[in-house]
């Protein structure tokens, strides 16, 4: 299925921290906010990180991302996909990431999982000139790769969150 992004960017002048996806899965989408399937752990690592409850609206969720400087969107403005399998992707068009980098002073650019950590670099770093740093995925089907603690000590490694 061909499918177009579902969100806009969320950024301000205050955001240093890019972090990508590579396009919002359909329970996302259902839920109305970057990363919303209830199994991803997106939320869950971000609010330990950062030692503040888990947000649960897409309001709050927007909120505590600009409040610790951090923007949210995904490499892919459209391509063909099957679900949520990053793997069917065909066909992938990028974003053009001007408008945030204009308006914020981004200081890295981190990518969540292989797929949008490859498309970045075959599709939108050539064109920017801004090289992205590898998170992995907090999709519940990288558990088996990266459970829990190794999750949470590679972010925080990477990510480095100030508090």
């Amino acid at each position: 299925m061909f499918v177009t992004h579902a969100f806009e960017p969320v950024y301000d002048s205050h955001s240093t921290v890019l972090i990508l996806g590579t396009m919002p899965s359909p329970q996302s989408i259902k839920h109305g906010f970057y990363y919303s399937h209830p199994q991803n752990r997106f939320w869950p690592l971000m609010a330990t990180l950062y030692e503040e409850p888990v947000p649960s609206s897409p309001d709050e969720k927007r909120a505590f991302a600009l409040r610790h400087g951090i923007a949210l969107w995904d490499v892919l403005a459209s391509c063909e996909i099957k679900g949520a399998a990053d793997s069917t992707i065909r066909s992938p068009i990028p974003n053009d990431f001007t408008p945030i980098l204009q308006t914020a002073p981004i200081k890295q650019i981190f990518t969540t999982g292989k797929t949008a950590f490859t498309l970045f670099q075959k599709l939108v770093e050539p064109h920017l000139k801004r090289e992205a740093i590898y998170l992995p995925s907090t999709s519940p089907a990288n558990q088996a790769l990266f459970p829990w603690e190794k999750l949470l000590a590679t972010w925080r490694e990477l990510l480095q969150p100030q508090r």
